[in-house]
């Protein structure tokens, strides 16, 4: 059901790690294959992100397969998900019912939906999944229906639209927080000044870079910084003790999304700059 399945990780074991560790441990990739849904597992809160890519068929989201008790039940028994389309128009059908998506969408999906199908010669679609305590009230949320938040500035190469779309005021949910960032042309750092949160983990999946562009991701504990050089299409798992925020080639976007114990956006310890090494 999973591709591959990322433990959760102590600070410590960032001390004299190797570089394909450091890869093989935060880095998720191949998260898009045509005709297939992929579906990677993190325990940092119990994360499932992917994609699905339907490339004319229709897709759907797996049964689950294990333990024994589970096996057969709808992925969502007691997950919520959040469907983000970074392609052309498609269609994301939640229990007989259709919801075109167009680029830059999002389909809010509650925990007990049943039968989740996608389709759509030329969408892709971004899957970001955690588990749920209560059922919320599917919704669509288009980009223009999102909360916006305006950031930095071209003089400092960071100038950047936030868009909220799955947060308290625009859509419910029981854990999910989950947004789309999109940094203006001439812009590169997307997350400026840095920040953790202890409570919540969080995951950045990076687009619009192209075949030949790339990202510094940086992470680790403020004083003891590593990073990772991220392409298209990939994704970083940052635990709550790592900070994130990167620098790319050129201009691009990438998706958000947080778990964790609260609700609160803004509950976050932000660094200056200096205090990084």
């Amino acid at each position: 059901m999973f591709d591959k399945t990322y433990q959760a990780t102590h600070p410590d074991m960032m001390e004299g790690v190797t570089n394909e560790a450091l890869r093989d441990r935060y880095l998720v990739d191949g998260l898009f294959a045509a005709g297939q849904v992929k579906l990677a597992y993190s325990h940092n809160e119990r994360f499932v992100i992917g994609g699905a890519d339907p490339a004319g068929k229709v897709l759907r989201l797996p049964t689950q397969t294990e333990p024994k008790s589970a096996s057969g039940k709808p992925f969502l028994e007691r997950r919520e998900l959040g469907v983000v389309n970074i392609g052309e128009t498609g269609v994301v059908t939640v229990d007989g019912v259709r919801h075109e998506l167009q680029p830059r969408d999002c389909l809010y999906v509650p925990m007990g939906s049943k039968d989740v199908a996608f389709e759509g010669s030329g969408a892709r679609f971004y899957l970001a999944s955690l588990p749920a305590h209560r059922a919320c009230a599917l919704k669509k949320i288009s980009i223009e229906e999102a909360n916006p938040l305006v950031r930095g500035d071209l003089a400092n190469s960071n100038a950047r639209t936030i868009y909220q779309l799955v947060i308290p005021g625009v859509c419910d949910s029981a854990q999910l927080l989950l947004g789309l960032t999109i940094l203006e042309t001439g812009s590169v750092w997307n997350t400026m000044p840095p920040h953790l949160h202890d409570r919540r983990s969080e995951i950045y999946f990076y687009f619009g870079l192209g075949a030949d562009g790339r990202v510094m991701h940086y992470m680790g504990e403020p004083d003891s910084m590593r990073h990772l050089v991220v392409a298209n299409e990939q994704a970083v798992i940052s635990p709550p003790w790592s900070i994130h925020m990167g620098s790319g080639t050129r201009s691009y976007a990438f998706i958000w999304a947080m778990g964790g114990e609260n609700l609160d956006y803004t509950d976050m310890n932000v660094l200056d700059i200096c205090q990084l090494r």
